[in-house]
């Protein structure tokens, strides 16, 4: 077993490296430059002055080259400085330790997408089962209806459907930021109840889609195994349905939930950008997109390669998965 994890963790470097070179690339082909976009907040500044811009942030170099710089300063997991006028060291601007933990914009965008993958699994397996379990039922039918149109809405137009309605015509829920501007005179409790407020809306909305994928993923997969002999014999021991279903058919149709729950570890900080904007939450998400436009390479890049590793990470997590949910795979 530590044989076989240390394999995978070696495998995963020249995929990192490979996923970095593309995205590297990828990136300053869009049009634009830093040095422009900081021209453009001083119209005063000279020609000559943006020459030293860029030489200074090695923009005057071949893509080649800079690529080379930057990743000599990976393989000491320093990421360079931000672009923007700051000019502070990008993990510093993902982890500032000098706000609360909660004010972090790593932790914000892991809080978030973890209470949404914990209603996800709450929520859609269940339901998974019993809509194999009774399927054609008025339930299944029911389920079947609102995971279409949980794969049919946008998570944007959702969004913005919440917000008019909880915050802007009932006034029940705040629609943006993570906290309120008189949070800090807040009783411990009061913080607790604010924070729970402001964060209401965007897990629903991280977490809706996933409740459609996950439920019938986890229906599909529950409808073939519980097809298989093996549930066929169990039923003719005269087991009682309960068991047959949540012991003996339920860890074999967990496999493809495992897959889903790994791929979604990769996509904490890419599924972040949408909700994160719209409701003006300061995580990874929001962050990746304003360094996007503001063409701030070095944070894009760390952003991408922390995501890349968590995909990978993700991966890793879901084969230890299949074996602790497949006995056969332990065997093998």
């Amino acid at each position: 077993m530590p044989i076989y994890f240390a394999k995978r963790f070696l495998e995963m470097i020249p995929t990192i490296f490979g996923v970095t070179l593309i995205s590297f690339f990828i990136i300053h082909l869009a049009p634009g430059k830093p040095t422009d976009i900081l021209a453009e907040m001083n119209p005063k500044i000279t020609p000559e002055a943006r020459e030293r811009l860029e030489k200074m942030y090695n923009l005057d170099k071949p893509i080649i080259v800079q690529y080379g710089l930057w990743l000599k300063r990976i393989v000491k997991l320093d990421f360079g400085e931000s672009f923007s006028t700051d000019r502070r060291p990008v993990m510093q601007k993902i982890w500032d330790k000098e706000k609360p933990l909660i004010e972090r914009r790593l932790f914000v965008t892991f809080i978030i997408n973890l209470l949404s993958l914990i209603i996800i699994l709450i929520i859609a397996i269940p339901v998974g089962i019993s809509s194999a379990t009774r399927r054609n039922s008025i339930f299944d039918r029911i389920t079947t209806v609102s995971v279409f149109i949980g794969f049919a809405m946008p998570s944007f137009w959702l969004a913005l459907l919440l917000m008019m309605l909880f915050g802007v015509h009932l006034h029940w829920l705040p629609i943006s930021q993570l906290k309120s501007m008189h949070y800090d005179s807040l009783s411990m409790v009061g913080k607790v109840w604010d924070l729970t407020k402001h964060l209401i809306l965007p897990v629903f909305v991280s977490a809706f889609n996933g409740l459609a994928y996950d439920s019938r993923f986890m229906r599909s997969s529950m409808l073939e195994i519980i097809r298989q002999d093996f549930v066929t014999v169990a039923r003719a021991k005269g087991l009682p349905e309960r068991e047959v279903i949540y012991r003996h058919a339920f860890m074999n149709a967990l496999l493809p939930i495992i897959t889903l729950i790994g791929l979604s570890i990769g996509g904490l900080i890419g599924g972040s950008v949408i909700f994160e904007n719209i409701f003006g939450i300061p995580g990874m998400g929001q962050l990746f997109y304003m360094s996007v436009m503001t063409r701030d390479y070095p944070m894009v890049m760390c952003i991408l390669t922390i995501g890349a590793f968590l995909t990978l990470l993700g991966n890793m997590l879901a084969d230890i998965g299949y074996m602790f949910a497949d006995p056969r795979i332990r065997a093998g």
